[in-house]
Protein backbone atom coordinates (compact mmCIF):
# COMPACT_ATOMS: atom_id res chain seq x y z
CA UNK A 1 0.00 0.00 0.00
CA UNK A 2 1.42 3.37 -1.03
CA UNK A 3 1.92 5.97 1.71
CA UNK A 4 -0.75 8.62 1.86
CA UNK A 5 0.04 12.29 1.48
CA UNK A 6 -0.42 12.72 5.25
CA UNK A 7 2.18 10.02 5.90
CA UNK A 8 4.67 11.76 3.64
CA UNK A 9 4.16 15.14 5.28
CA UNK A 10 4.49 13.66 8.74
CA UNK A 11 7.77 11.95 7.88
CA UNK A 12 9.08 15.07 6.19
CA UNK A 13 8.21 17.24 9.17
CA UNK A 14 9.92 14.93 11.64
CA UNK A 15 12.99 14.63 9.46
CA UNK A 16 13.06 18.35 8.77
CA UNK A 17 12.85 19.08 12.49
CA UNK A 18 15.89 16.89 13.11
CA UNK A 19 17.85 18.53 10.28
CA UNK A 20 17.01 22.02 11.56
CA UNK A 21 18.01 21.13 15.13
CA UNK A 22 21.25 19.61 13.83
CA UNK A 23 21.99 22.77 11.85
CA UNK A 24 21.39 24.97 14.89
CA UNK A 25 23.80 22.83 16.92
CA UNK A 26 26.56 24.82 15.20
CA UNK A 27 25.16 28.18 16.34
CA UNK A 28 22.43 30.75 15.68
CA UNK A 29 21.17 30.96 12.12
CA UNK A 30 18.45 32.76 10.20
CA UNK A 31 15.94 30.78 8.17
CA UNK A 32 17.49 31.22 4.74
CA UNK A 33 20.91 30.16 6.07
CA UNK A 34 19.37 27.05 7.66
CA UNK A 35 17.85 26.04 4.32
CA UNK A 36 21.13 26.70 2.48
CA UNK A 37 23.14 24.73 5.07
CA UNK A 38 20.90 21.69 4.68
CA UNK A 39 21.07 21.97 0.90
CA UNK A 40 24.85 22.42 0.84
CA UNK A 41 25.69 19.68 3.35
CA UNK A 42 23.43 17.20 1.55
CA UNK A 43 25.27 17.83 -1.72
CA UNK A 44 22.19 19.62 -3.07
CA UNK A 45 20.04 16.48 -2.60
CA UNK A 46 17.78 18.11 -0.02
CA UNK A 47 16.01 21.31 -0.97
CA UNK A 48 14.10 22.89 1.91
CA UNK A 49 11.31 25.12 0.69
CA UNK A 50 10.50 28.14 2.83
CA UNK A 51 6.88 26.97 2.89
CA UNK A 52 8.05 23.93 4.87
CA UNK A 53 10.90 25.50 6.80
CA UNK A 54 9.13 28.38 8.54
CA UNK A 55 6.21 26.31 9.84
CA UNK A 56 8.81 23.84 11.18
CA UNK A 57 10.74 26.66 12.87
CA UNK A 58 7.54 27.99 14.46
CA UNK A 59 6.64 24.47 15.64
CA UNK A 60 10.11 24.01 17.14
CA UNK A 61 9.79 27.37 18.89
CA UNK A 62 6.37 26.44 20.33
CA UNK A 63 7.89 23.19 21.63
CA UNK A 64 10.65 25.18 23.38
CA UNK A 65 13.37 23.53 21.31
CA UNK A 66 14.48 26.77 19.65
CA UNK A 67 14.30 30.39 20.64
CA UNK A 68 14.69 33.51 18.54
CA UNK A 69 16.43 36.85 18.61
CA UNK A 70 16.50 39.76 16.19
CA UNK A 71 19.91 41.04 15.14
CA UNK A 72 21.53 42.94 12.28
CA UNK A 73 22.23 40.88 9.20
CA UNK A 74 25.95 40.87 8.39
CA UNK A 75 26.69 43.49 5.75
CA UNK A 76 23.07 44.63 5.56
CA UNK A 77 21.19 47.54 7.03
CA UNK A 78 18.31 45.47 8.39
CA UNK A 79 17.52 43.06 11.17
CA UNK A 80 16.77 39.39 10.69
CA UNK A 81 15.37 36.74 13.01
CA UNK A 82 17.96 34.29 14.23
CA UNK A 83 17.02 30.88 15.60
CA UNK A 84 18.98 29.38 18.51
CA UNK A 85 18.96 25.85 19.89
CA UNK A 86 17.81 25.60 23.52
CA UNK A 87 19.02 22.99 26.04
CA UNK A 88 15.66 21.22 25.57
CA UNK A 89 16.30 21.32 21.82
CA UNK A 90 19.66 19.61 22.30
CA UNK A 91 17.96 16.84 24.27
CA UNK A 92 15.31 16.52 21.58
CA UNK A 93 17.97 16.31 18.87
CA UNK A 94 19.67 13.47 20.72
CA UNK A 95 16.35 11.63 21.04
CA UNK A 96 15.61 12.13 17.33
CA UNK A 97 19.09 10.99 16.34
CA UNK A 98 18.58 7.80 18.38
CA UNK A 99 15.21 7.13 16.73
CA UNK A 100 16.74 7.82 13.32
CA UNK A 101 19.55 5.31 14.00
CA UNK A 102 16.97 2.70 15.05
CA UNK A 103 14.96 3.34 11.87
CA UNK A 104 18.03 3.06 9.63
CA UNK A 105 19.03 -0.15 11.39
CA UNK A 106 15.54 -1.66 11.04
CA UNK A 107 15.29 -0.75 7.35
CA UNK A 108 18.79 -2.15 6.80
CA UNK A 109 17.69 -5.48 8.27
CA UNK A 110 14.78 -5.66 5.85
CA UNK A 111 16.88 -4.64 2.87
CA UNK A 112 19.75 -7.03 3.75
CA UNK A 113 18.13 -10.08 5.38
CA UNK A 114 20.49 -12.56 7.00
Amino acid sequence: MAPTENDRVELLQGTLDMLVLQTLLFGPCHGHAIAKHIQRTSDEALLVEHGSLYPALHRLERQGWVTTKWDKAPGKNREVKYYLLTPAGKKQLTAQQNRWAQLVDAIGKVMRPA
